[in-house]
């Protein structure tokens, strides 16, 4: 009879300690939904960007401004990808590690492994540190998804982090994010 109260109690309380896991998990995924607001100078969300901007033009990174980001944030992750290219989606640029207060980073920002913010820049799939615009092969128009992130936590990596690294770091310290999305065809 003891053996049994034993795992009746092991059961219950058990049950009580998925409920709280479950609601500590709704509470996270509730405030990942909170969206920051991304904007460019350069172009509207969803429009074609600037040759400037392409392996066409000066290849420089565009300018891009934020705001919405939660109490709590310790810093700023920007990926830039292409879910379009051919095989896979190709990854144009990573900064993480931006200052918690910072609202905007500015047109044609250096290629540099660390920058004088002390954000990083991580390796894009065109084996490079730092952003490498838009370069599709002819045809129907890519989407390039610049998306920010806001953190709980500053990522401990070095500089040179793939995305699936940096991805990896953020894992559980999304407070909130957004994208836009800009075009370029060739």
């Amino acid at each position: 009879m003891r053996v049994y109260l034993i795992i009746l109690l092991l059961v219950l309380f058990s049950g009580c300690i998925s409920d709280e896991l479950e609601q500590k998990t709704q509470n996270k995924e509730e405030t990942i939904m909170k969206n920051i607001s991304i904007s460019s100078a350069a172009f509207e969300n969803g429009s074609t960007m600037p040759v400037e901007y392409t392996c066409d033009g000066a290849d420089h990174s565009p300018a891009l401004a934020w705001k919405g980001l939660p109490d709590g944030t310790r810093s700023i992750t920007l990926i830039m990808d292409d879910p379009d290219a051919p095989g896979r989606t190709f990854v144009h640029w990573v900064i993480y590690n931006l200052p918690a207060d910072s609202t905007e980073l500015t047109t044609a920002v250096p290629r540099n492994k660390s920058l004088d913010d002390s954000s990083l820049q991580g390796k894009n799939d065109f084996g490079k540190i730092g952003y490498n615009g838009p370069c599709p092969p002819p045809g129907k128009p890519h989407r390039y998804f610049f998306k920010v992130y806001a953190l709980d936590t500053v990522l401990d990596l070095k500089s040179g982090a793939s995305k699936s690294q940096v991805e990896a770091a953020m894992s559980g310290h999304i407070l909130a994010q957004g994208e836009m999305i800009g075009k370029f065809g060739r």
